[in-house]
């Protein structure tokens, strides 16, 4: 017989599943707790948008409070590295275990060099790849310089006008050869040969197919990890996580049925059949208090942020500013299992403020909202090493949270 969840529960084995269920320690963050809290998530998905942080920083903020962002640094750059960049949801740092399963999967092939002359490609791949074999890491740019390749006048008008190089560096990324040992201040890439980025244990020779997963193995592993960071979810949620196919998904997941390691079950209120992962822990109570990202891996998909918290959510980055509704960077506010309201935010760094463009709670937000935000917003504001928080008078809430940042 197939076990049957209230949304409560799934709601709390969720945001348990993605270590936003608990009050946070009173303690200092480690680096310990970083990385646990990576390896629970799996990846944190990377994004240049930086009007009030790096994204990459924030699913951090959200479940930790306040730590020392160079701890990502030393994840992420450091040997042997915990933290690697490579495509999963979209461009994301990921676990090093998963990065050559998802090479078997991936298929992202516009973003780089498959549509190039072959004679062409074939060459510049070459003199990039004996160029990054004795050098430090460079971007697309010093690369470009370092070989000499001069461009055509007529690109073919190709999508982001990228150079032959950086489209070639591009397709080498996407095929597992070439990693990213870093970002620069511009917030591009740098380049390296991937057996400089992957720690030793996950280091392979390129050139031997044998060497490659299986891909029916790799998709199982990629499965397992992403119903482990969501909890419970569909085979579409699931899916999403690591952007895989849906139809390998679903066979992955009766395989994993199989062995024990998720169980189907039924959720009220939601349509076919679920996925929860059998170590998943249901806590008695969901006590969190967070501020997420746009791209927290707990908003991922928008159908089950939706189906899980009645909470309707859409980025508007995109959307020309007369027709926002909230504003162009809008961060959900969690508070216990509730997503109760959301907030238009920016970092004036010139100014040394934290601005609150738009505040706006949601229908049934408990009494308590505007005093729990304002102290979110407080402890943000510190994070970011910004001195105030100014709330502009827009949103329901905009009012009530000004009176709430008097008081602190």
């Amino acid at each position: 017989m197939v076990a049957r969840l209230s949304l409560s529960q799934a709601r709390r084995i969720a945001l348990n599943a993605q270590s936003l269920a608990k009050v946070r320690p009173t303690q200092p963050v480690t680096a310990r707790a970083v990385g646990r809290t990576f390896a629970q998530l799996q990846l944190v998905q990377i994004d240049s948008v930086n009007v009030l942080s790096r994204s990459h920083f924030l699913p951090f903020f959200s479940r930790l409070g306040d730590y020392d962002r160079e701890i990502l640094g030393t994840l992420a750059g450091r040997s042997p590295r915990k933290m690697v960049e490579y495509w999963a949801h979209e461009a994301s740092f990921i676990r090093p275990e998963h990065f050559h399963d998802l090479t078997v999967w991936q298929n992202r092939r516009w973003v780089g060099s498959s549509a190039m002359d072959p004679v062409l490609r074939g060459s510049l791949e070459q003199q990039i790849l004996e160029l990054l074999a004795h050098s430090r890491p460079l971007s697309a740019r010093e690369v470009k310089e370092r070989i000499g390749h001069e461009e055509e006048q007529d690109r073919d008008g190709w999508g982001w006008n990228w150079s032959a190089v950086k489209r070639t560096l591009e397709g080498l990324f996407e095929q597992g050869i070439v990693g990213a040992a870093s970002r620069n201040d511009y917030f591009e890439r740098l380049y390296t040969v991937v057996e400089k980025v992957l720690p030793p244990a996950h280091r392979m020779e390129h050139g031997v197919s044998a060497a490659l997963p299986d891909k029916d193995a790799a998709m199982v592993r990629l499965s397992a990890a992403a119903v482990q960071a969501h909890g419970v979810g569909s085979v579409k949620c699931i899916a999403d996580y690591f952007r895989l196919p849906l139809k390998e998904t679903a066979t992955a997941l009766h395989t994993l049925e199989r062995s024990g390691v998720v169980e189907r079950v039924e959720v009220d209120g939601w349509d076919g059949p679920q996925y929860l992962h059998t170590a998943a822990v249901t806590p008695r109570k969901a006590e969190g208090r967070a501020l997420l990202s746009p791209f927290d891996s707990l908003v991922f998909e928008r159908r089950r942020l939706e189906r899980l918290f009645g909470f309707h959510y859409r980025l508007e980055i995109y959307t020309p500013e007369p027709k926002r509704k909230y504003g162009y960077y809008v961060l959900p506010f969690l508070l216990g299992e509730a997503m109760v309201a959301r907030v238009d935010l920016k970092a004036d760094r010139g100014n040394g403020k934290l601005l609150v463009r738009g505040a706006f709670a949601e229908p049934g937000a408990p009494a308590n909202t505007a005093a729990e935000l304002a102290a979110e917003l407080a402890l943000m504001a510190r994070w970011l090493g910004l001195g105030d928080v100014v709330v502009h008078p827009r949103g329901d809430l905009a009012g009530r949270l000004a009176a709430e940042m008097a008081r602190l």
